[in-house]
């Protein structure tokens, strides 16, 4: 099969459109379209269909794309890897953290790695659903639960403890809870089983204090850490939020200091084929002195 070929169609499968595909490609819409009907000659099957609204691949044609992007993704693994040879790391590197994580902590502290690896180029996706390594979708991952997907390489970065906070504003209108009993009196903000947290036992606000089998009802139910953390800063009620967000807080206060608060892993992960990466070793150490040097981790 020719390359140049299927190089053009993955990137007409990619776009969605002949127009797209050739932006991306430096072609005009006719030379792509070209190359697209002599693959699909070459084949005898139709790869995609043609309509007003765009282009959609046939049964043959999503196949096809599925190698093809494959093939591309270890191209570009190939190509970052040779281009890492020497001896100062460089090139693209795209890290997917949580929502929560990646805007409070890891955000403000890119400038610093930047200014010392001033040749690597990061893209940050914050999202706090599983990104697929393994197809390339991002190059390493900030996780609060252990992978899993396969042939994935993790480092266990932290334990991460709990802490109970409430803002300002909230504790004005409604005093703080002295026993755990007392918070049935206030109003909590937790993940919630319908949320689908991401590990359990994120709702435990809900039963501490309380009768055994017996749950406070939520003020609010949000399916994310950083959601909660704004909820409470705008003065919603209590919740439990990791001692990452609760220190930079802006102002939130802590309460029921002394009560036993669940802990949380955090793991760095990145596909097998990238073990050697000096971006991803670079980026790797320089989390690891940072989470040491700021103390935010519980022993393991």
């Amino acid at each position: 099969m020719d390359w140049d070929k299927l190089r053009v169609f993955h990137a007409v499968a990619e776009a969605g459109s002949f127009t797209h595909a050739g932006e991306t490609l430096n072609l005009s819409q006719s030379a792509v379209s070209r190359q697209i009907s002599a693959l699909e000659e070459s084949l005898h099957t139709p790869l995609f269909h043609r309509h007003a609204r765009g282009l959609m691949l046939t049964e043959q044609g999503d196949l096809l794309h599925r190698t093809a992007r494959d093939m591309a993704a270890r191209l570009s693994m190939t190509t970052a890897r040779i281009r890492e040879s020497r001896d100062r790391p460089q090139g693209r590197l795209l890290v997917t953290a949580t929502v929560g994580f990646g805007s409070v902590w890891l955000t403000p502290r890119l400038n610093d790695f930047l200014k010392r690896y001033p040749e690597i180029d990061i893209s940050l996706l914050l999202v706090d659903t599983e990104l697929d390594l393994s197809m390339r979708e991002a190059d390493v991952a900030i996780r609060m639960a252990p992978p899993r997907q396969p042939d994935l390489v993790k480092l266990h970065l932290m334990k991460m403890r709990y802490r109970i906070v409430a803002s300002p504003s909230y504790l004005n209108e409604h005093p703080a809870p002295k026993t755990p009993e007392q918070l049935d009196d206030h109003r909590i903000v937790v993940f919630g089983d319908d949320a689908a947290p991401p590990v359990e036992g994120l709702d435990w606000l809900l039963e501490v204090g309380t009768k055994a089998g017996k749950k406070r009802r939520p003020a609010l139910r949000v399916n994310s850490t950083y959601g909660i953390f704004r909820a409470v800063q705008s003065g919603l009620g209590i919740a439990a939020i990791p001692d990452y967000l609760a220190r930079d807080g802006r102002g939130l206060v802590r309460v029921l200091s002394e009560l036993e608060a669940p802990t949380q892993d955090a793991y760095f992960v990145y596909p097998e084929e990238l073990r050697n990466s000096m971006r991803i070793k670079v980026f790797r150490d320089f989390l690891v002195d940072r989470i040491n040097a700021e103390g935010i981790k519980e022993p393991i």
